[in-house]
């Protein structure tokens, strides 16, 4: 029927497939190879082609995210709950011990369009509000299967209301130099690497979206990478440019608005992300999470999380998924 679609695809090669692809001699055990249009207008039997990327299987990846916030007990808009969960893919251990988490920039209007970074950058960078990094010293060795949560306030929230959560025993927590917050003392301190906004230090993930989440790795100067002001100005707030080469994983959650979902404001490229994942309300304050679907159990028991490179297929959305779990 003609009409205007989104359509994307996606399917996984091994190892051997990939080097025959690539020609690459790297060690891989396998690989997605994922494409995406959006808001095509299709109106016969033309023929639809999409331009594809190929992403090699990840051991760590974004397995959830609750950024949509809660009411509680009283009724009153509550955020303090929100938090990020990593997951081990592999069959293998993993010390995520200087792992960063950038915190994709998110204005109501984009500061940059995908347009606006091919043109300004050749599509090699994308923008972040905030940086975060957890501790080179941590040691932190996450098991097959295992999780690292990531969060502003490591307290049993659910105290205050259903929908909440208990993170009395996350990883890491945002320590708030505004004092808002109530924090662990014994939950070992996320470091924060750039923040633009002043005077607070939390994970501005906003509770109706926009929201997008990146982790990567360097040896580079995080600290002095290049900063911009919105697309055409020369004045106001700044976001970082982090090189698209560096990261290891993202995922990207629109707006779910009552027209529908704007998808021109999607940041993140296909090869990072070429779908997005949304939350039902559309102001948020709805307990609602985003996660990882299972694939299937690896030969060692554990979970393997849907890892498409693209959210749509990815993600879904429940109200009582709990931190650390995943369901069949």
């Amino acid at each position: 029927m003609p009409d205007v679609y989104d359509i994307s695809t996606s399917w996984t090669i091994s190892g051997e497939e990939y080097a025959v692809a690539t020609g690459s001699s790297e060690a891989v055990t396998g690989a997605t190879v994922s494409g995406s249009v959006n808001s095509k207008l299709l109106t016969g039997s033309e023929p639809l082609t999409l331009q594809t990327n190929v992403s090699v299987d990840r051991d760590i990846v974004i397995g959830k995210v609750y950024y949509a916030g809660s009411k509680d007990n009283n009724k009153r808009n509550y955020m303090a709950g929100k938090y990020i969960e990593l997951y081990n893919q592999s069959d293998e251990p993993v010390d995520v011990s200087g792992l960063y988490i950038g915190i994709v920039e998110s204005e109501s209007t984009p500061a940059y369009t995908l347009e606006n970074l091919h043109d300004a950058f050749a599509d090699s960078v994308i923008l972040l509000k905030q940086i975060y990094r957890i501790p080179t010293n941590a040691h932190k060795l996450v098991e097959p299967g295992g999780t690292v949560i990531i969060c502003n306030s490591a307290i049993d929230h659910s105290v205050n209301n259903a929908l909440d959560h208990n993170l009395l025993d996350a990883d890491f927590e945002v320590k708030d130099v505004a004092g808002r917050y109530q924090n662990n003392p014994a939950t070992p301190a996320l470091e924060m690497i750039y923040q633009m906004y002043n005077g607070t230090s939390i994970i501005n993930i906003l509770q109706g979206g926009s929201v997008g989440v990146v982790i990567f790795r360097t040896g580079e100067n995080v600290g002095a990478w290049q900063k911009v002001y919105k697309y055409g100005k020369s004045s106001g707030m700044q976001w970082v440019l982090c090189p698209r080469r560096l990261i290891i994983d993202g995922m990207e959650a629109l707006k779910n608005k009552t027209s529908g979902i704007d998808v021109s404001t999607k940041r993140l490229y296909d090869n990072i992300d070429a779908g997005y994942t949304y939350i039902n309300a559309t102001a948020g304050w709805s307990g609602e999470t985003v996660y990882r679907k299972i694939l299937k159990r690896s030969g060692k028991g554990h979970c393997i999380l849907v890892d498409t490179n693209n959210s749509s297929n990815d993600f879904k959305v429940s109200t009582k998924i709990q931190p650390r779990e995943y369901d069949d």
